[in-house]
């Protein structure tokens, strides 16, 4: 897969995430649905923390970006829900720097909302990845 960032300005790149990427030779396209802090069987985990949220939401990522033989360096399209954003860009440094650390800068759009599926979850991570 050829990934090819498409920004016609720079202040996205600077927060971690590209306006568009052309993706090109791609054979397997993974839509993964909205993980958030649940534990591996279906309990909610973490109500109130949304620092522990956003671990266990990026882990929870990892595990189906895995299950699929894939890994964040995969993920094209990142979508982040939370029930409360200023309190998420405290601890969004911990998502940035493992997508970082991945060398992708995925595009993103982060959306607060008044509440999740799952009452007490304060944040849900959806995303697309290409292999």
């Amino acid at each position: 897969m050829k990934r090819t960032a498409v920004n016609p300005v720079s202040w996205s790149q600077e927060m971690g995430f590209n306006q568009g990427e052309v993706i090109s030779g791609e054979t397997r396209t993974l839509y993964i649905s909205g993980q958030t802090a649940m534990s591996r069987d279906g309990r909610p985990e973490h109500d109130g923390d949304i620092a522990a949220q956003l671990a266990l939401a990026v882990a929870n990522l990892e595990a189906v970006l895995a299950e699929a033989g894939m890994s964040l360096a995969n993920l094209v399209r990142l979508n982040v829900y939370s029930t409360d954003v200023d309190a998420l860009f405290q601890h969004y440094g911990v998502l940035a720097g493992k997508l970082g650390a991945a060398g992708v800068a995925p595009t993103t759009t982060m959306l607060g909302v008044t509440r999740l599926a799952i009452p007490g979850q304060m944040i849900e991570l959806e995303g697309t990845a290409v292999a």
